[in-house]
Parts: structure tokens; C-alpha cells; sequence
């Protein structure tokens, strides 16, 4: 939706109760005696809206996706990045975008067990493997890692967080009790623009030892 900044010189008087056609002048008040071409106005009126509508598809792939534990469908063009998905049209924002080129990890989500970057992986290649999110990964925000961020204070800003906890999750479901280079090597396309790595790291240790008590 457009609304022009402000009334042009010249206009005539605004009415509410005015068509946009109506409200327009019939001569460009800039050069006296020349007629408007409606077809292509020059301008608004500030109280009027132009209102630009597109139609939507009807011939789009219905996809049948496992996320979290459920099936759901999603009816979208066959390129759409699962990150998409899962935002705009099953309401799971826990997810972030940060980059779009897979190279921030805020994107992070589990295909079956791996950790995989959502932003570039075509929803059409899922096929019946489970997607994981980060709703999903607990029922109650209790998972060892989740548990371990809270007590650690991982999060600054908080917006990598989601994706820093899912590589977490699954470097420990692989490796219950990583070596601290295994934790740096894992966790390393993870980026947060705050600095909170060491926190990060530190919970990890902690989270290895609540699984490995």
C-alpha cells in the first residue's frame, strides 16, 4: 500500500468522500492548459490510498512435512527455503534469519538429527525426513542444553541463540561428551555478533555433564 508524502501544490481541495479519479485535477498544475493523463497520474492525494493487490497461485505443490513430531502441510512453490516455510506459513518464528547463504547458523535446524542450515534447503529435497525446530526440541524448554544455557546466562541480544542451541543439541546427541576442540570445530559456523562464545562454550561443558552425570 502507497500513500503519498504530502498534498501537491495546486491540487484542489481534499474531500474524503472523493474517488482518487475525482480527486485528481483534470490540468497539471505545473503547466497551465495542459490535461492530466489518468492513465499514469502524477501524483496522490494524501488522503487517498492506492491499494495494489497480486493473486496467488493455485497451482503450487502441496507438500507433506514432518516438523516436531507431526505432519503438516504447506502449499508453496517447490524453491521455497524450509526456513519460509516455518515463519510465514507454520507460525514456527523460533527459527531466525540472518543470513540466507548458510553462513551465520541462525537458521540452525535438526533433519534428521543433523544439524542443517533451513535459509537454502529447498523444501521440495525434505521428502520424509523429520525436520526438528527449535519448539520442537523439548516439550517444556528443558532439554539439558536449554537447561544449561539458562543457568550459564548464554544470550546477550538473543538472536543467534535458537540456532547456537540446535548445533548444541546436536553435536551433543552425537558426541555426549565432546573434547572442548570438538565443541570449537562443531560450533564454529555459528556466528553472535554479541560475543558471548565462551558463555557458549561453557554451557555446552555444563550440558555434556548433565547428560553424562
Amino acid at each position: 500500500m502507497f500513500l503519498a508524502p504530502q498534498h501537491p501544490p495546486g491540487a484542489p481541495p481534499l474531500n474524503p468522500t472523493q474517488s482518487v479519479e475525482e480527486a485528481l485535477p483534470t490540468t497539471n498544475p505545473g503547466r497551465p492548459g495542459q490535461r492530466v493523463d489518468f492513465k499514469a497520474p502524477p501524483f496522490l492525494p494524501c488522503r487517498h490510498f492506492a491499494t495494489f493487490t497480486t493473486s496467488t497461485p493455485t497451482d503450487m505443490p502441496m507438500y507433506t512435512l514432518h516438523i516436531n513430531g507431526k505432519p503438516v502441510q504447506a502449499e508453496v512453490d517447490s524453491d521455497t527455503p524450509l526456513l519460509w516455510v516455518l515463519r510465514d506459513h507454520l507460525g514456527l518464528v523460533g527459527t531466525k534469519y540472518g543470513c540466507g547463504i548458510a553462513q551465520c547458523g541462525a537458521c540452525t535446524v535438526h533433519l534428521n538429527g543433523n544439524a542443517v542450515r533451513s535459509c537454502t534447503l529447498p523444501v521440495s529435497t525434505l521428502g520424509d525426513r523429520k525436520v526438528v525446530t527449535i519448539e520442537g526440541l523439548s516439550e517444556k524448554g528443558d532439554h539439558p542444553v536449554q537447561q544449561a544455557w539458562q543457568e550459564v546466562d548464554v544470550p546477550q541480544c538473543g538472536y543467534c541463540q535458537a540456532g547456537q542451541i540446535m548445533q548444541a543439541a546436536a553435536l551433543l546427541a552425537k558426541k555426549p561428551n565432546p573434547t572442548h576442540a570438538e565443541i570449537e570445530t562443531a560450533m564454529n559456523g555459528n556466528l553472535c555478533r554479541c560475543g558471548t562464545y565462551h558463555r557458549i562454550h561453557e554451557a555446552i561443558v555444563r550440558a555434556s555433564a548433565k547428560t553424562n552425570p
